[in-house]
């Protein structure tokens, strides 16, 4: 029975909840070392910061390319001295999830990476799904699963998330349905998925397919657009700028807010004029641009 007090308290009751809610939805920009990957790992970092990026996603690519004259010390100090927190790292192992005869040594390499982006403070960490083999059968997807629960083992070790990126070529895990199929299949605590901008939108998914998240769901999130051309010529080199394209950023991002996810929005880009580019320019004009867009979508 409703008392006086509590229709008082009603109101109160309901801000609270919808505070919780949009602290939950709020997101922060970070890049991907992909994008400026002309520039090495310290270029990338330093001239991020300088432009004010305090949030970057790491590559294994770029951090062995550093450590063939420096140590994983340095590489560490790097982010310090830079003010930058990293929030995700791309592992740079493949053949992590589907079946195969070589799994067991992923794992081996997986482990070995996981120790060396835990020792720069890293609690994420991921791989994309690259298998395209066919056809893949009911009893893979139980055996995709089931490394799944392996690689989240490995990750547990060192205190870390791993996370699948579908992506959109692949015939194992190419649509955010299936990502979120076999993850929950596998049901690891250190298992999550990873939603990518780019690969949501130019693949076989629907928007719709975005009410199937559970609330915290998603591990992290790649953020990218794409230019106004037919979806048969989106490719990597055709990544660009949210905001500066057409597909609908700001219903996916209000679509995750309601989902919980309040991670790092990673922008990762391929085309010779950011990966080869200035970093600071670059991070300059991806932080004005993603800024704007985070502030219409009510992510920041």
């Amino acid at each position: 029975m409703l008392t006086r007090r509590s229709l008082l308290l009603a109101p109160v009751a309901a801000l609270a909840a919808k505070s919780v809610l949009a602290q939950a939805g709020k997101m922060t920009l970070a890049i991907h070392q992909n994008t400026s990957s002309g520039s090495g790992y310290r270029g990338s970092l330093e001239g991020w910061a300088k432009a004010g990026i305090r949030y970057a996603e790491l590559t294994a690519a770029l951090l062995d390319e550093f450590l063939k004259t420096d140590t994983l010390a340095a590489a560490r100090r790097v982010l310090t001295d830079n003010g930058i927190t990293p929030v995700c790292a791309a592992c740079g192992v493949n053949g992590l999830w589907e079946p195969n005869p070589k799994h067991a040594a992923a794992i081996d390499d997986f482990t070995r990476r996981c120790e060396q982006f835990a020792t720069l403070g890293l609690t994420q960490i991921y791989a994309p799904s690259t298998a395209t083999g066919m056809p893949f059968t009911d009893d893979d997807y139980k055996a995709t699963a089931d490394n799944m629960r392996k690689v989240g083992e490995a990750a547990a070790q060192f205190k870390l998330v791993a996370m699948v990126e579908a992506t959109r070529a692949s015939t194992l895990i190419g649509t955010l349905p299936t990502m979120l199929r076999v993850t929950r299949a596998a049901n690891h605590p250190n298992m999550k998925p990873l939603l990518d901008f780019y690969h949501f939108w130019s693949g076989n998914n629907k928007l719709e397919d975005l009410d199937l998240i559970r609330n915290g769901e998603i591990g992290h999130v790649h953020f990218q657009d794409v230019p106004d051309v037919p979806r048969e010529q989106l490719g990597q080199q055709t990544r660009i700028i949210p905001g500066d394209g057409i597909a609908p950023v700001n219903r996916i991002l209000r679509a995750l807010a309601e989902k919980r996810y309040a991670g790092s929005l990673s922008v990762e880009l391929f085309l010779p004029q950011f990966a080869k580019g200035d970093p600071f320019a670059v991070a300059t004009e991806i932080r004005q641009k993603c800024e704007r867009v985070m502030r219409g979508a009510r992510v920041t």
